[in-house]
């Protein structure tokens, strides 16, 4: 897994940028007695902004970038001159991502759609110059605001894949079968478990012209959400579907009792997976006669869509798509969003360790000295009161 460059999960140090500080500078001219104060505000830091970006679908061009960090803002001038702002460090992201606090768990942000952006950390403001502070009584002021100090955070993203039909089931059910029979996806396949060691997403067409996004989760095994196997891993893929399509071998001793177990599975990882819609498929039904079939469907779950297909002879694969897109489009189907829960802090350092994100990134910084801004061009006693 280490090797794979499909990467769903990485952990990286993010910084804002300071502002800069406001100038002190008094103003000396050439027949301009008692200038006054003309200091002008710092710059405003960088801001951490993450983007989405569709021609991204893993988070591994950030595995080789840790550190994200904006610029510091420049200080002010004479003139009432403001300073330059920080650049803004822009950190593109596949649509789907999740960011949560790397030492609290705590939920931070969603990012779902294309060129959507969201600021994780805001730059600090630059101070205002000593032109805002002068009065009647104090017309000299000599000092100024110094900038909003800079904001760290390390965090962890996690990518969840977007397609509107996912595929659920136990090892060697067929799923990559199914996805490289009704799309143009090429997922390995072989007769052993746990063939699949990643997401494969296929564009589905349809008909007139219309198309669906399917995506072939790897395969689950019961107490994958309690971490066994490789569900506890990719199961937050799903979470992303909008219909599950559960499959489940004709060979099966009891069709009933795995697809049970498959959706206890996603209700122990996530209980709002049950609202989403559900659909049967009994694949491997090339080794079934309309007999054996009939004898069948009445053990089958009630209140669900359900199919015979063979991703090998195509049998059912027509009737498949259909079902999927008259469920795709039901009204019923809309689902607004889901709801990110908080890490358990408890199991975040193990789940780091598991993806070999725990390495320390902390980024230590050295304050620069900067230049007092007290050179006013003045000699001291041109503002001797008269």
């Amino acid at each position: 897994m280490a090797e794979s460059n499909f990467v769903d999960y990485v952990k990286i140090y993010c910084r804002s940028g300071k502002g800069g500080r406001g100038s002190t500078h008094m103003r000396r001219e050439k027949y301009v007695p008692n200038g006054g104060p003309d200091g002008g505000d710092g710059g405003r830091g960088g801001h951490v902004i993450l983007r989405g970006n569709r021609n991204y679908w893993t988070l591994l061009h950030l595995r080789y970038d840790r550190h994200a960090m904006a610029g510091h803002g420049e200080s002010g001038s004479k003139n009432k001159s403001f300073g330059k702002d920080g650049e803004d460090k822009v950190i593109d992201v596949p649509c789907g991502t999740v960011v949560y606090n790397a030492e609290t768990g705590e939920y931070i942000c969603d990012v779902t759609d294309h060129g959507q952006e969201v600021i994780l950390l805001k730059g600090g403001r630059g101070g205002q110059g000593n032109w805002h502070f002068r009065t009647a009584t104090r017309q000299a002021p000599r000092f100024a605001q110094p900038g909003e100090p800079m904001q760290e955070l390390t965090v962890i993203m996690e990518l969840k894949l977007l397609a509107d039909v996912g595929l659920v089931g136990f090892p060697n059910a067929g799923k990559s079968t199914l996805l490289s029979t009704v799309s143009a996806a090429k997922p390995k396949i072989a007769d052993y478990p746990f063939t699949t060691l990643e997401p494969n997403l296929g564009i589905v067409s349809y008909r007139d012209g219309k198309s669906f996004v399917m995506a072939d989760i790897p395969g689950i095994i019961e107490g994958a959400s309690e971490g066994k196997g490789l569900g506890l891993r990719f199961l937050r893929h799903i979470e992303r579907n909008s219909l599950l399509l559960f499959m489940v071998p004709a060979d099966s001793d009891d069709i009933r009792n795995e697809y049970d177990i498959l959706l206890n599975e996603l209700k122990t990882f996530n209980p709002e997976m049950l609202d989403k819609q559900r659909v049967l498929a009994i694949t491997k039904s090339d080794m079934l006669d309309e007999e054996l079939m009939d004898e069948i469907r009445p053990t089958l779950p009630e209140g669900i869509p359900s199919v015979f297909i063979s991703s090998i002879t195509g049998l059912g694969i027509a009737e498949l798509k259909d079902i999927l897109w008259e469920e795709l489009n039901k009204e019923s189907n809309k689902i607004e969003g889901i709801v990110h829960r908080s890490k358990d802090v408890s199991r975040l350092q193990q789940e780091l360790q598991d993806m070999g994100e725990d390495e320390v990134l902390d980024f230590e910084y050295e304050e620069e000295e900067e230049d007092d801004d007290l050179d006013y061009e003045y000699e001291e006693e041109d503002w001797e009161e008269k």
